[in-house]
């Protein structure tokens, strides 16, 4: 499977929000710095995660992003999804309906890897990672 480019920075901007600063607010500037990217590109990222409930923009001083309340229970699913959005990764071109053999396969196996990132969350990567830092 390949995602965006979008979803590997939101993925990347969530493990560190959650490993190193999680109650901590911390600027756009610095977490663009991080992962080698346009600070203006990641707010649009940032903005979308915003959006979708994980994250909070706090203005002034010492603002940026922080991660909300029940941030533990953030998967992996959801952060792509909030950049992504809900479509389908497979969908079948011709027009075969719901029966198409080729679609059912892929469906089911778009299923079964849903399963996999709604299982994992961030907060579970970010405390093995903090055993590494």
């Amino acid at each position: 499977m390949k995602y965006s480019k979008a979803t590997n920075y939101a993925l990347h901007t969530m493990l560190f929000l959650a490993a190193i600063t999680p109650n901590k607010p911390i600027g756009v500037q610095q977490l663009a710095e991080r992962q080698d990217v346009s600070p203006t590109y990641l707010s649009k990222i940032l903005t979308k995660l915003a959006k979708a409930g994980m994250i909070e923009s706090i203005s002034g001083a010492n603002g940026g992003y922080s991660l909300k309340r029940n941030w533990e229970s953030i998967s992996f699913l959801d952060i792509i999804h909030a950049i992504e959005g809900n479509a389908s990764l497979f969908d079948c071109s011709l027009n075969h309906g719901p029966e198409c053999a080729i679609q059912q396969v892929v469906l089911a196996a778009e299923e079964k890897m849903e399963q996999h990132l709604r299982n994992q969350t961030i907060a579970e990567l970010a405390k093995s990672m903090k055993n590494e830092l």
